[in-house]
């Protein structure tokens, strides 16, 4: 039979989830892995992380659809496109690289990788026309339009020009809680709240017990919770972060719009990741204000689909599907 529908993979650094999508837009398997880090384990060691949760979706279609002729484990393609939306493909020359180890896996007679963010901003969109700014542990921002122009940004971290993500305000508010009890820094609550959210009465003890590894560097990733409760108390330095990250999603977005020459057009500025879809008020107040200074047209909204649903959107793009098949899938999971 020949190999039809789309393998879609959405692979975030914690977790992956993959699908097996019909040409109609049916879902016919799906399954959940581990997160994908090939600059820590390598190309081959990372792809075959993925290979395992493909197996799995596979075989859960195999079963499901036996009329499918999906056969898992074959060698041959059982779909005929993979759409692969990866956590550490910054790069276009990533992508490449990745798109080649996935196609040889033969997955799929054909193959096309993308950077994660592309999977949240068609999750969004009912087109692919939009911009999506992500705040997770990392930042980033991509756009895109029908005709296949983006625009992008390297999402390297600090010299790539990056600030923000979960990470970064989380040395942020340890920095500035640091120097204010030394006395270097003005006063902040931070000083406080940081350390007691681990049980810890001192900020000399939380930076021994983060330097020695009593407190898992790992867990700094629970501190940004802390400095929006605080900056929404009112600390001055705590909102000043949090303003700074308004200011940062604008930057990004606005830039992107421009590249696009999208600027001054109605569109979707959709808004993704942990930090950004916790709905902080401080931190969306000032996102739309800045946003309505720069961009008065554009339309700020909440991604809360999977981004795997993305992922599978822009393998149906690519395969020329009908809009019924695209909505069927959308409706899939917008189903609880």
């Amino acid at each position: 039979m020949t190999a039809r529908g789309v393998l879609a993979i959405d692979a975030g650094n914690s977790k992956t989830d993959v699908a097996v999508v019909a040409a109609d837009g049916t879902v016919l398997g799906r399954a959940r892995g581990g997160g994908f880090q090939p600059p820590a384990v390598g190309v081959e060691a990372a792809v075959d992380s993925l290979a395992r949760t493909v197996a799995a979706a596979a075989t859960a279609a195999a079963a499901g659809f036996p009329d499918a002729g999906i056969t898992a484990g074959s060698g041959r393609p059982f779909v005929a496109h993979v759409s692969a939306c990866l956590a550490n493909a910054d790069l276009p020359v990533e992508e490449r690289e990745l798109a080649a180890a996935v196609q040889a896996r033969g997955w799929g007679r054909s193959t096309e990788v993308r950077n994660d963010t592309f999977a949240i901003l068609r999750a969004g969109v009912d087109e692919p026309r939009g911009v999506a700014v992500v705040c997770g542990a990392g930042i980033n921002c991509v756009g895109m339009l029908p005709d296949g122009r983006t625009a992008r940004f390297p999402a390297i971290g600090r010299i790539s020009g990056d600030w923000g993500g979960g990470s970064g305000l989380a040395e942020e508010a340890l920095w500035f809680a640091a120097r204010a009890e030394d006395g270097r820094g003005e006063p902040t609550a931070l000083a406080r709240a940081l350390p007691a959210h681990f049980g810890l009465d001192s900020m000399y003890a939380l930076i021994e017990a983060l330097h020695r590894g009593r407190i898992p560097s790992a867990r700094k990733h629970e501190l940004p919770p802390v400095l929006f409760a605080i900056g929404a108390a009112g600390d001055p330095v705590a909102r000043s972060l949090v303003h700074r990250l308004a200011q940062e999603v604008v930057a990004l977005s606005t830039v992107a719009l421009a590249r696009l020459e999208l600027l001054d057009e109605e569109v979707p500025v959709l808004l993704g990741g942990s930090v950004l879809t916790a709905r902080h008020a401080e931190l969306d107040e000032q996102i739309g204000k800045l946003l309505a200074a720069k961009a008065p047209k554009a339309v700020i909204e909440v991604v809360t689909a999977p981004p795997v649903l993305g992922a599978a959107l822009l393998g149906l793009d690519r395969t020329g599907a009908p809009a019924e098949a695209r909505a069927r899938l959308r409706a899939h999971y917008a189903s609880p």
